[in-house]
């Protein structure tokens, strides 16, 4: 990788980056990489579109991968390729198309095939095996999509535990990351035209409330906003509508006496530590 000439080449700025994940399994170690290293800057998701291409096993989807990318004026890639023919042509065909490359399989098996003083197995998606934990996973994943935003709060009885708060406060991604860890976690957006479902008070024992200062939070639906075409103003990233919010979510998570966590400028991964940290402790309540 060449990251300085790759840099020089390009007159004008990045305005809307992508990053393309590869891996010849389903791309979440490289994708778990390439959000934790974004989230560095400025802790903010938004501004970066990531795209994954999964079982990446051949020089010819290697090819079709690149496409890709240079079709999406992408300049960097991230991928976990354990044949080596493979990773060693991704580096070459990205070196030729002037794309960064970021290797996280490579070096790290070299390194443990010199300290074991063996080769590895170079077999794809090992990690991945058709095992009782991965089941399990597959299980949390799915009730994640089930139960998000709200949807049948009966499921929250249940779950294993529930996040509540008001839009764009990193309720699904955090559900997400938690189904990963095998937990089944579902959320509820809190609106205050709308009286919370009574699953939720049933399960207060088991909900964490997300909350986020009001500017921070106005940015980031600013930035929704505008991904989605919509630049003129509106209730949804007006301050004192977002204040307002914030204050009915406060008032909600008083009556459930939950566990409140600040997520303002955490990323992810930050907020589903201290979720699982709680859950751990079993401090779900004030008292």
């Amino acid at each position: 990788m060449n990251q300085s000439r790759y840099q020089n080449d390009q007159s004008e700025p990045v305005t809307s980056p992508v990053v393309f994940v590869v891996s010849d399994s389903v791309g979440d170690t490289a994708e778990s990489v390439a959000r934790a290293a974004i989230s560095q800057f400025d802790g903010n998701l938004e501004e970066v579109e990531i795209k994954k291409i999964p079982f990446v096993n051949s020089q010819e989807k290697v090819d079709e991968a690149v496409k890709r990318m240079q079709e999406a004026g992408s300049r960097l890639v991230i991928y976990t390729l354990v044949v080596p023919e493979v990773r060693h042509y991704m580096e070459s065909t990205c070196d030729e198309a002037k794309i960064e490359t970021v290797d996280i399989m490579g070096p790290m098996m070299s390194a443990l095939e010199s300290v074991l003083c063996r080769r590895p197995l170079q077999e794809p998606g090992m990690i991945h095996r058709m095992d009782e934990q991965y089941f399990r996973r597959v299980a949390a994943v799915e009730f994640a999509v089930k139960y998000d935003d709200g949807k049948e709060p009966r499921g929250f009885l249940e779950s294993d535990v529930v996040l509540a708060g008001v839009s764009r406060t990193s309720k699904t991604p955090v559900c997400m990351y938690l189904a990963r860890r095998e937990v089944k976690a579902a959320n509820y957006p809190l609106t205050p035209e709308i009286q919370p479902p009574r699953e939720l008070f049933l399960v207060r024992q088991r909900v964490i409330g997300l909350t986020i200062a009001p500017e921070h939070l106005q940015q980031i639906r600013r930035q929704r906003l505008r991904r989605l075409g919509l630049n003129k103003a509106s209730r949804y990233d007006d301050l004192q509508r977002i204040r307002a919010e914030l204050r009915y979510a406060t008032s909600i998570f008083d009556e459930l006496e939950c566990p409140v966590i600040d997520v303002t400028q955490k990323a992810v991964e930050e907020t589903a530590t201290t979720v699982l940290e709680t859950m751990r402790r079993g401090d779900f309540s004030r008292g």
